[in-house]
């Protein structure tokens, strides 16, 4: 009796070690736009070990070089297993200690990332990757990508990271951007900032300081663009300058070496200026519409540019033909004069919304909306865009009416 209840107690010791579920199971991910085998496992640093990509075929039941479907599910190969609150290796049955601290290490970074919204030593589920079991020595190269002076044809740094998430366009200090949640997971978005290269758009003077419409109007852009990433947007970045990513200088240098997506050279004359943005959004556009994405919207922002006495608040442009256009100004609007109401009580907000027949209103397939954010001309309006924090809170502001517009 003794000897087989010491039996059935090592029996119970052993599973209890070498938990694993009944099933195993595998941590699922969306696919978004653009994205193949590659950038899918990139995204959850798998991509450097050969044999999570023959996993994921395996166990997505998919044949080689097969393309992924815009918004469908995919089995990732991260095994989950219940951590038993007392260690990873007595959690998922090994004794390897190296091996279970870079499980513990990965976890740490999916967490860092945002991909996971709790530590594992909190939900008690472990995420482990299936090459650290299998095949932990990379066997894929790594791409160093460093960012070029220009943007290659057919690539937006702004969506697509080099690594864990570091997004050169937006500059060094903000380049790393935390995936704080999927709500905009599926969304496509064109941002486009005002005018750009030869065009400096409308230029005032504060003292000795020259301020150029594009400088600030790309600054809240690029600010706005990050905060859509952060949420789980794709995010096209149409104007685009290859060395100043996102600045906290109050007076932002003038310069004309900014391209348009794809690395194309803008030109000098507006009208083929503006014809080359349209057409590039319409080519973007049709692009993911084919991949099967129903929401895509274009956002344009520039600075005003009016009587040194005239103060403005935000105004909010739509084409008279775009219902989900005018939607996309009117909740964005609403946010703004929620904000000015809430932080600047007794100032009062006089931005509107109203219908004009723009260029890039009217050309453009996507629903769309055109903002003014401010009279440069104007001292008051000067403070909007020159202080760093309030070019933050515009983007934060129009980010949340974004929101309110799904």
């Amino acid at each position: 009796m003794n000897i087989l209840k010491s039996v059935v107690l090592s029996w119970v010791f052993v599973l209890t070690v070498s938990f694993t579920p009944d099933k195993v199971r595998f941590f699922k991910a969306e696919a978004l736009p653009g994205d193949g085998v590659f950038s899918l496992l990139r995204r959850y640093d798998l991509d450097n070990h050969s044999c999570n990509h023959s996993k994921f075929y395996e166990i997505n039941n998919l044949k080689r070089g097969a393309h992924l479907k815009i918004g469908k599910t995919y089995s990732l190969p991260i095994l989950i297993y219940r951590f038993d609150g007392k260690t990873i290796r007595s959690s998922i049955g090994i004794r390897d200690w190296d091996t279970a601290k870079k499980i513990e290490a990965y976890n740490d970074k999916m967490l860092a990332d945002g991909y996971r919204t709790h530590s594992f030593k909190k939900n008690k589920i472990l995420w482990v990757p299936y090459h650290l079991l299998h095949c932990p020595k990379e066997d894929i190269p790594v791409v160093e990508e460093k960012p070029s002076t220009i943007t290659p044809p057919g690539e937006d740094l702004a969506t697509k990271p080099v690594k864990g998430r570091n997004y050169p366009i937006f500059g060094e200090k903000y380049a790393y951007t935390p995936l704080k949640s999927r709500r905009l997971a599926g969304q496509v978005f064109y941002i486009e900032s005002g005018h750009g290269g030869p065009d400096p758009g409308a230029v005032a003077q504060k003292g000795k300081h020259k301020l150029c419409e594009d400088e600030y109007a790309y600054d809240v852009a690029l600010r706005l663009v990050r905060n859509l990433v952060a949420h789980g947007a794709t995010a096209y970045m149409i104007t685009r300058d290859p060395n100043d990513g996102i600045r906290d200088e109050y007076y932002l240098q003038c310069d004309n070496d900014e391209v348009t997506w794809g690395n194309l050279t803008v030109p000098a004359p507006q009208k083929p200026r503006l014809f080359q943005r349209s057409n590039v959004i319409n080519e973007l556009y049709e692009k993911h519409k084919k991949q099967g994405v129903k929401n895509q919207k274009l956002i344009v922002i520039h600075v005003d540019s009016r009587g040194r006495g005239e103060q403005t608040d935000l105004y909010f442009y739509y084409h008279p033909s775009d219902p989900a256009g005018k939607k996309l100004a009117v909740k964005m609007h609403r946010s703004m004069e929620a904000n000015y109401k809430k932080y600047r009580k007794g100032r009062g907000y006089k931005g509107r919304v109203t219908s004009r027949d723009l260029h890039m209103l009217r050309e453009t397939k996507v629903p769309s909306a055109y903002i003014e954010i401010g009279n440069i001309r104007h001292p008051t309006d000067q403070q909007r865009i020159i202080l760093p924090r309030n070019r933050q809170l515009l983007a934060d502001w129009l980010f949340q009416g974004v929101l309110s517009a799904k």
